[in-house]
């Protein structure tokens, strides 16, 4: 974050590394002790190759990271667009400012 700006390369890590470990690991789970095998199904239709296995929860973490830094990417860049900051860190002046 520089000033009140995001940065979305960084959100979009920290958002795509929590969802993709966060998949993997459920993956793992639902193989292991059939913990969480009805979600790991119904996502399973939106990732291909996401199934209760060791291959598929490493596809399934892989498919959730890129899909959650995309994610975070769109979301911190859309923010950083919407925000309007006025602040002097960013370089952005409000209208007052450049009129005087």
């Amino acid at each position: 974050m520089n000033g009140c700006k995001l940065s979305p390369v960084g959100l979009g890590l920290s958002i795509g590394v929590l969802w993709g470990l966060s998949m993997l690991f459920l993956g793992l789970s639902a193989y292991h002790y059939s913990y969480g095998k009805p979600f790991v199904e119904a996502v399973a239709t939106l990732y291909l190759g996401y199934e209760p296995s060791i291959k598929g929860s490493i596809i399934g973490g892989i498919l959730g990271f890129i899909n959650a830094f995309i994610t975070g990417f769109l979301i911190a860049w859309l923010y950083n667009k919407f925000s309007c900051c006025k602040c002097s860190c960013c370089g952005m002046k409000s209208k007052e400012e450049t009129k005087a």
